[in-house]
């Protein structure tokens, strides 16, 4: 019973500590990600009675886990992006997550199998769960909240990417699914996991996402009815979007970020979309202080017990060559400065989304190389999660100097219902 004490102690102080960080990063330039991990390690190695924290051990609690992790932050990611939808303004984000993410899927698939000498299905696998950049850790290169002054391509192109390609992922990984499986059928696999799923995911992340804006800002000014300022919406939504896709047998990741940026482009000037990213950004974080600290009990509980030298080259390879040179031949030919597309190939950082996609498959099927797999991607994350944990804020600070510009944001009239300063109380005009 003292355990589960010590648990709940744990994470409230952890939850606590996130209340600080973003001024703490500010100040010394360091991810909190960083500083999570290395807490995590210090409590699991000198903290007595703590359970152990292994996903190899629970792969259900990892899988759950950052489930959850990842789409209440896609949620979050599609709320914060001021840059209003279209083909032609998103066109860098929808290059890094289809020809960025095939060439490295092919890249690191090839390397795993002749390299590592994994078998196809695992060396899938190992592209699959790390072909998605991160919504999650990848906060300090990312935009801001809602509503701001400054506009930066770099940050608006990894958001995006973040927010399309986990979901984008999936197909790749349900691949390795059915090869392990022995029940791969091509014709099967394209029209089923490929098409169907991806288009039913957006198309119900798109239709409710009209449905709940059409609620929240269409009723409240037409009919000055049903007026919320609840930031707690956010949260609902994400869950009733991701449950009704599932159910629809669509991809929910894909669902939940797009009703996010549905709902983001509904009166886009709102200040009412600056209180639900904040309740559904505090959750993020809540959470990821949790998972973080989990992920560096699970480095000294044994998850790299075994790292070869081979596979930590592999590791290596895949951050600093495959996704940076997949990402800048992909940028070629843009308006992006040379510096910009060195800084978006660069930061393809990775991390929850990895270890859910390799725990889905995981709980899915057997006869993976498992222990080589968390291996792998741990260290991945783990050396994604330090090298760019120090370098993300330097590098988008002088960005920032060079390149940023004005953000236009239409704004909202101030007498739409609803539209007050969130931070007043409920009632209180700006």
């Amino acid at each position: 019973m003292e355990g589960y004490f010590l648990i709940l102690a744990i994470i409230g102080a952890a939850a606590l500590g996130m209340a600080w960080m973003p001024a703490i990063t500010e100040k010394i330039q360091v991810s909190y990600a960083v500083i999570y991990v290395l807490l995590g390690i210090i409590i699991f190695s000198f903290v007595p009675g703590i359970p152990p924290s292994n996903p190899i051990i629970d792969n259900t609690i990892a899988l759950h886990l950052t489930e959850i992790v990842v789409i209440i932050s896609l949620m979050g990611t599609g709320l914060k992006i001021d840059q209003a939808f279209s083909f032609k303004t998103w066109k860098i984000p929808f290059r890094l997550v289809t020809v960025t993410m095939l060439l490295s899927i092919v890249a690191l698939a090839t390397l795993a199998r002749f390299f590592l000498n994994f078998d196809w299905p695992s060396a899938i696998l190992l592209a699959a769960a790390l072909a998605p950049t991160d919504p999650v850790l990848a906060a300090d290169v990312q935009v801001g909240p809602p509503l701001e002054k400054q506009k930066s391509m770099v940050r608006f192109s990894l958001t995006a990417e973040a927010g399309l390609n986990d979901g984008m992922a999936f197909p790749f990984t349900w691949l390795a699914i059915l090869l392990v499986q022995g029940q791969h059928q091509t014709s099967e696999w394209i029209s089923w996991y490929l098409f169907y799923k991806i288009i039913v995911g957006a198309g119900v992340g798109f239709l409710l996402g009209r449905l709940i804006a059409f609620l929240l800002f269409h009723v409240p000014t037409k009919l000055n009815f049903l007026i919320t300022r609840d930031g707690f919406v956010a949260l609902s939504t994400t869950l009733l979007v991701y449950g009704v896709t599932e159910m629809a047998h669509g991809y929910g990741f894909i669902a939940v970020f797009v009703a996010a940026v549905t709902i983001r482009n509904y009166q886009i000037g709102h200040k009412y979309h600056l209180k639900l990213h904040s309740f559904i950004d505090e959750m993020e974080r809540t959470l990821l202080a949790i998972v973080l600290i989990l992920f560096g009990g699970a480095l000294v509980n044994g998850i790299l017990d075994h790292l070869t030298w081979k596979l930590a080259i592999t590791g290596l390879v895949f951050l600093f060559i495959i996704r940076p040179v997949a990402a800048f031949v992909t940028l070629a030919g843009t308006d992006l400065h040379i510096k910009e597309k060195a800084a978006v190939s660069f930061f393809g950082i990775r991390g929850m989304g990895s270890f859910f996609y390799l725990a889905f498959a995981l709980s899915q099927a057997k006869g993976f190389k498992t222990y080589e797999l968390w291996a792998l991607v741990s260290f991945i994350v783990l050396m994604s999660v330090i090298i760019h944990g120090f370098t993300a804020n330097s590098i988008m600070n002088k960005l920032n100097q060079q390149f940023d510009q004005t953000a236009d944001i239409p704004e909202a009239p101030k007498d739409l219902p609803g539209n007050t300063d969130p931070t007043a109380p409920a009632g209180t005009a700006k």
